[in-house]
C-alpha cells in the first residue's frame, strides 16, 4: 500500500444453492486466498452465502436464518486478516428482506448496503422476495453489534485516506441513476460491486466496457465479482465474470466459466489526482453520508499490475497504427488551419536528415495535399555545417526529391564562421557558444527565406526535447508553428516506422527507415562527414526513460521515490538501477532549470494527454526551485 497502491481482488466461488455452510466454507477459503495473497480488498458475488437463484426459498425463514449463521461464521474468518471483504447476502430489517453487501472487517461487520435497483424483468423478478433500498440510513443489529444500514455509506482507512470505498450490487451498476456515481461524488475511491447477472450472447463485452466507463466516468477504481460455478441452471447460466478496472483501464478479468480469484493493484493516489486536476469532477455535499473508519496498516507489495515501458505507445500492432494515424491526421489539420488563416504561400521547414524534420516534413505534405496545393509549395531547406555527415545530408535531400517538395541547400559555415570570428570565439573551442551559433543561424536563415517566400517556418522539436531543454533559445526552439511538440521521441519514430509501412512509394518506404536507423543528433560538433561525432542519448539519456519519466510526473503528479519505482519494474533487465536513478535525476534538473524555454513556446497542436504548452496543460514559474524533488531523488541512493 505504500505509494498509494492497494491490492485488490475479486473472487467467484463454487457454491451449492442454498446450502449456507457449504458457502460459508468456500468463501472463507476465498478469504484465506486473498490474505494470503496480500490483499487488503476481496470482493465476492451477490448472494452468494445462499446463492442468487434460491428464488422463492428466500422466503423460507430456515434459508435466511441459515445465512445469517453462516455471515457470523465468515465474518469471525476475518479476523486477523487486515482484509476488507464484501460479500452477497440475505438480511430482513423490519420484517422485509433485503438483497444485501455486508462489507467485514477483523472480526467486525462495518455496514450493510441493500441493492437499490432490484430488476424484474425478462429473467429476473428480485421485488418477488426483496424490498429496494431504503433513502435513508437506519441501525441493523447482527451479533450483538449495532451496524449502519443503508446506501449512504462510506469505508475509509486511517492510514491512507485517499482508499475510500462504495459499494452497489449488480443492476445497480446498469441504471441510469447508478448509486456508484453518488458513492463517487461523495468521495468514494474505490467501487465494489457484489453481481449475479447470468450469461447471454454478447453480454459479456458489454458488460465489460459498462465497468471500464464507470471506473473511467467517475475516475475511480471499479471491483466487480460475479456469480459462476454452482448457481442453478434451470433458466440461466453464471459466468463468472470478475473485472478489476481503474480509471477506465481494466487491469485484470477472468476467463468465462472458469471460477476463481483475480488479484491486482489499484493506484488510490493516482486517482486522486485525477480527481484534484479534473475540474468538472465536483464533489457533492456527503453530509448525508456515513463514513465508517478502519485501521488498515501500510505495508510495502510487489506490483503485479503491469507497467508499460512506453506509456506514449500502445503495445497493440492495430491500435499503434490507428494512433499514428490519428495523430498525423491532428498535426495536418492544425498546420492546414494555420496555413489557411495566414495566407502563407510557402511553409518552411529546416530539414537535417533526423527524425523530428522527418515528421514535420511528412506532416507540411499532408496538409497541403488537404488544401489541395501542390507539395512544391513547401520549401525544405539543408543547412549543412561542421557536424553534417553525408548520410544526413543525402536522407534529407533523397526525402525532399521523393516527396516533390522543394529543396534548398544553404551551406552556412561561412555564416557561422564570420559570427564566430565577429565574437572574438576560437574556432576550436566547442563549447555552448559554438554550438548555439549554427543553431541560431539555421533558424535566422529559415526566417528570412520565409519572409522572401511569403511563408512561415514549421518548427521541428518535440515534446521530450521541450522537457529536457533540449533546444537552443531563439534558435530551433523558436518557429511560427511547431507541429511536433507535444509528440514524445518514443512515439515521433513509430509514426515515421507507420509512414514507412503504408506509403506506396518505395523509394519514400527506403529513406524513412535509413532514417529510423540514424542514430539521434544535433550534429553540431565537427565530423570527418561520415561518422556522427554527438550522438543524443549519450549526452542526456535515452529517451525511452526520459518519454518514462515525463509521462508519470506530468500525467499523474508522481513523486520521484514512486516514478523510480515504477521504472524498475518497466525496464527491468534492461537498465540497472544506477542508470535509471542518475537519468532522473538528470531529468528533474534539467526540466526545473528549462522551463523558461517552454514559457515561451510558438503555437502548436496538442495531440495527446501530456503537453507543455505554456498555454495549455503546463503552466510553472520558470523559476521555481527543484530543492525538495531532487532532495527526495538524493534519498533513492
Amino acid at each position: 500500500m505504500k505509494d498509494g497502491f492497494l491490492r485488490v481482488c475479486a473472487a467467484t466461488p463454487k457454491i451449492r444453492v442454498a446450502d449456507c455452510p457449504y458457502n460459508a466454507s468456500q468463501i472463507i477459503a476465498c478469504i484465506d486466498e486473498a490474505a494470503k495473497a496480500g490483499a487488503s480488498l476481496l470482493v465476492l458475488p451477490e448472494l452468494c452465502v445462499t446463492g442468487y437463484t434460491c428464488s422463492d426459498l428466500f422466503l423460507q425463514q430456515t434459508l435466511l436464518d441459515g445465512a445469517v449463521h453462516a455471515l457470523e461464521e465468515i465474518t469471525k474468518a476475518t479476523s486477523g486478516k487486515q482484509l476488507v471483504v464484501v460479500v452477497g447476502v440475505p438480511l430482513m430489517h423490519t420484517d422485509k428482506l433485503y438483497n444485501c453487501a455486508a462489507v467485514l472487517y477483523e472480526g467486525n461487520i462495518l455496514g450493510i448496503v441493500p441493492k437499490t435497483h432490484l430488476p424484474s424483468y425478462s429473467e429476473y423478478y428480485e421485488r418477488r422476495q426483496f424490498t429496494p433500498a431504503p433513502q435513508e440510513m437506519r441501525t441493523l443489529s447482527l451479533f450483538g453489534q449495532d451496524v449502519p444500514f443503508g446506501t449512504k455509506l462510506l469505508f475509509a482507512a486511517r492510514e491512507l485516506p485517499a482508499f475510500r470505498l462504495g459499494v452497489e450490487l449488480c443492476e445497480d451498476l446498469w441504471a441510469a441513476d447508478s448509486p456508484s456515481t453518488h458513492h463517487a461524488l461523495a468521495g468514494a475511491t474505490v467501487l465494489a460491486n457484489p453481481s449475479a447477472g447470468d450469461e447471454t450472447i454478447g453480454k459479456q463485452d458489454y458488460r465489460r466496457a459498462l465497468v471500464a466507463m464507470q471506473s473511467a466516468k467517475l475516475l475511480a477504481g471499479y471491483v466487480y465479482a460475479s456469480a459462476g460455478d454452482g448457481e442453478s441452471t434451470t433458466d440461466m447460466v453464471f459466468s463468472g465474470a470478475n473485472f478489476i478496472a481503474e480509471n477506465g483501464t481494466v487491469l485484470a478479468e477472468t476467463k468465462l466459466f472458469e471460477n476463481g480469484m483475480i488479484v491486482s493493484e489499484l493506484d488510490v493516489l493516482k486517482l486522486a489526482h485525477e480527481r484534484r486536476r479534473t475540474t468538472s469532477f465536483v464533489n457533492t455535499s456527503s453530509e448525508e453520508y456515513q463514513t465508517v473508519w478502519f485501521s488498515l496498516p501500510l505495508r510495502e507489495l510487489h506490483l503485479t499490475r503491469p507497467v508499460d515501458p512506453h506509456p506514449f505507445v500502445p503495445n497493440n500492432h492495430g491500435d499503434r497504427a490507428k494512433r499514428c494515424e490519428q495523430i498525423l491526421a491532428m498535426q495536418a489539420n492544425g498546420l492546414k488551419k494555420r496555413l489557411e488563416h495566414t495566407h502563407a504561400q510557402t511553409a518552411v521547414v529546416g530539414i537535417s536528415g533526423g527524425l523530428d524534420s522527418c515528421l514535420a516534413l511528412l506532416v507540411m505534405v499532408r496538409a497541403m495535399d488537404l488544401l489541395g496545393r501542390p507539395r512544391r509549395d513547401v520549401l525544405a531547406v539543408t543547412m549543412p555545417c561542421f557536424g553534417t555527415t553525408r548520410r544526413t545530408k543525402s536522407n534529407a535531400e533523397t526525402l525532399s526529391l521523393a516527396l516533390g517538395v522543394t529543396l534548398q541547400c544553404v551551406d552556412i559555415a561561412d555564416a557561422v564562421n564570420q559570427h564566430l570570428k565577429d565574437l572574438n570565439h576560437p574556432k576550436d573551442v566547442f563549447d555552448v557558444t559554438y554550438e548555439n551559433a549554427q543553431a541560431r543561424e539555421r533558424t535566422q536563415l529559415l526566417m528570412d527565406l520565409a519572409n522572401q517566400a511569403n511563408g512561415m517556418v514549421i518548427g521541428t522539436g518535440d515534446l521530450s526535447e521541450l522537457a529536457l531543454g533540449w533546444a537552443s533559445y531563439n534558435g530551433d526552439h523558436m518557429s511560427m508553428y511547431a507541429v511536433n511538440s507535444s509528440i514524445p521521441k518514443t512515439l515521433v519514430r513509430h509514426i515515421v516506422q507507420y509512414y514507412a509501412d503504408t506509403t506506396d512509394s518505395k523509394e519514400v518506404r527506403d529513406v524513412l527507415l535509413d532514417i529510423l536507423d540514424t542514430p539521434v543528433s544535433p550534429e553540431l560538433l565537427p565530423s570527418d562527414g561520415e561518422t556522427i561525432s554527438q550522438q543524443t542519448e549519450e549526452l542526456v539519456g535515452p529517451y525511452e526513460l526520459h518519454d518514462f519519466f515525463l509521462y508519470h510526473i506530468l500525467r499523474f503528479g508522481y513523486a520521484p521515490s514512486k516514478v523510480f519505482r515504477l521504472a524498475l519494474l518497466a525496464f527491468d533487465g534492461v537498465y540497472s538501477r544506477e542508470t535509471i536513478l542518475r537519468w532522473l535525476k538528470n531529468f528533474y534538473r534539467r526540466f526545473f532549470a528549462q522551463q523558461f524555454k517552454r514559457s515561451c513556446l510558438p503555437d502548436g497542436p496538442k495531440v495527446g494527454s501530456v503537453t507543455l504548452s505554456p498555454r495549455g496543460d503546463w503552466r510553472m514559474p520558470s523559476d521555481a526551485s527543484a530543492a525538495l524533488w531532487q532532495s527526495e531523488a538524493d534519498a533513492l541512493q
